[in-house]
């Protein structure tokens, strides 16, 4: 029996991100290339040599990954000391640029895989180090300037934009859309 009326589309479902659609792909493709590397090497030498690579990685990542924290934590502590003896800490980030990029190259060494020790090699050079920490940058200042209102990039944009001091307004915003009738006010907002 039909009314008249139309019927109500269901709603859109939001556009899949291309993370989302690739990521799957790529841990696939990665464990793939990891499996052929690992059976090519041992095939070549022995299955000995190829476990002593594995475990000289694994070694190694953990030292990397120890001595990064370490730094990050001497930084931190330093920049601490500084702040409580009213001393503002330096603004410039020398130094202590690289801790990261330094812990992650430490975890792919520890990944065990040959390609991922390889990668985790490459970030422990410095100019690799400063290649991709610029480019993660620039990545991330475009991201924020092309975030729209609304979605969580938008909100560090505002964050970032208006340096709110800290205090809390409780309240409720109500938009009226023309011809709405006025609406009585509401109660006030609790815990």
């Amino acid at each position: 029996m039909t009314t008249g009326a139309q019927t109500p589309l269901p709603p859109a479902r939001p556009k899949r991100s291309r993370l989302r659609t690739f990521l799957p792909l790529g841990v696939a493709a990665w464990l793939v290339l990891e499996i052929w590397l690992l059976t090519l090497v041992a095939g070549a030498t022995s299955g000995l040599v190829v476990f002593l690579a594995l475990l000289a990685g694994l070694v190694a990542g953990s030292v990397v990954i120890k001595r990064a924290g370490r730094r990050a934590f001497r930084k931190l502590s330093e920049a601490l000391q500084q702040q409580q003896s009213g001393v503002m800490p330096d603004a410039g980030r020398s130094g202590s640029e690289g801790n990261g990029l330094m812990m992650l190259g430490g975890l792919l060494l520890m990944i065990l895989g040959l390609a991922s020790d390889a990668v985790g090699l490459l970030l422990l050079l410095p100019p690799v180090q400063k290649l991709v920490s610029r480019s993660a940058e620039r990545t991330f200042e475009r991201k924020l300037r092309e975030a729209r209102p609304g979605t969580l990039g938008g909100a560090f944009q505002q964050a970032r934009m208006h340096q709110p001091d800290g205090k809390v307004v409780q309240g409720e915003v109500i938009r009226d859309k023309p011809g709405d009738t006025p609406q009585p006010p509401r109660p006030p907002l609790t815990h």
